[in-house]
């Protein structure tokens, strides 16, 4: 079994759901998890005490499975979320996101970044709405053609009382 489906396997079985994982520098394993969407809605953002559970389990799979690693990093995705599957983009539509395709599209003017407004995906084609130099545009790619996604942080700072 491949690391990415074995670290799946695990954080889905703890009940959470596989974001990313990224090997960096000095034998760092790094993993982000969230809730699914009905859950994120009931439970809230990943907390410390989520990530300690992935970390605690996944340790012991890892130790068992002869994986080679120096440290275990256990985060939430964050503000500015990666976009990886079909389901993150029918989970997002609605928000602003910025999309980094592999290649330019046609009639784009030989763009690859693109910041809008995620559509829902129709079967397994994907569109964001964008301003270009005529005004409003609909760009229409697929999961293949996506080099880097992230969702946009919404901060909202009128909340906090001065």
């Amino acid at each position: 079994m491949q690391l990415p489906e074995l670290i799946e396997k695990t954080v889905t079985g703890l009940g959470y759901e596989l974001v990313d994982v990224e090997r960096a520098e000095r034998g760092l394993l790094r993993v982000f998890i969230d809730f699914s969407a009905e859950e994120a809605e009931e439970k809230g953002p990943i907390t410390v005490e989520d990530c300690a559970t992935v970390s605690h389990q996944l340790s012991h799979v890892l130790t068992v499975e002869n994986v080679n690693y120096e440290r275990l990093e256990i985060s939430s995705p964050g503000l500015d979320r990666p976009l990886r599957k079909l389901s993150d983009y029918a989970r997002f539509a609605g928000l602003e996101a910025v999309i980094k395709l592999r290649t330019a599209m046609p009639g784009t003017n030989n763009r690859k970044s693109f910041t809008g407004i995620i559509q829902e995906p129709a079967g397994d084609n994907l569109s964001l709405e964008f301003e270009s130099n005529e005004g409003p545009a609909l760009l229409e790619f697929t999961l293949a053609d996506v080099d880097k996604a992230r969702l946009v942080p919404q901060v909202d700072f009128k909340g906090r009382k001065a």
